[in-house]
């Protein structure tokens, strides 16, 4: 692990606790149980959904990419405001801002879950034929 993580864990001192843990050749970062960001090549991108999003932006930051099957994959972490790298307490907005897109994407998942597990007890049971 390169000093970068420690780092970005102690910007974060005053939120609480983050951990990481390797994926894929780099980090996810994780509180409270929900990986809110990614460290690839020591760049910090964090969680972004349709609330958050327009922060991003507005500062002209940009999605994590990667290539598969010869096209660019975005994902929905996008790079963090070299801000934050100054100022603990914009690290913490911007950490929790991702944290709350992590939080919204982790409900909506198990509520359609929930919504799908509701579908299949109310399908009839397929007839039978006696052969």
């Amino acid at each position: 692990m390169s000093d970068f993580i420690p780092f970005v864990q102690e910007l974060l001192d005053g939120w609480g606790s983050v951990s990481a843990r390797r994926m894929f050749g780099g980090h996810g970062l994780y509180h409270e149980g929900l990986m809110f960001a990614i460290v690839m090549n020591n760049h910090l991108y964090l969680k972004a959904d349709d609330i958050n999003r327009p922060d991003f932006e507005a500062l002209c930051l940009t999605p994590f990419t990667f290539p598969m099957k010869g096209r660019e994959v975005a994902l929905s972490y996008w790079s963090a405001p070299d801000a934050i790298f100054d100022e603990p307490t914009e690290a913490v907005h911007w950490a929790r801002s991702a944290w709350e897109a992590a939080a919204r994407g982790h409900l909506a998942k198990a509520q359609a879950r929930e919504r799908a597990k509701a579908r299949l007890k109310t399908r009839p049971a397929p007839a039978r034929t006696l052969g």
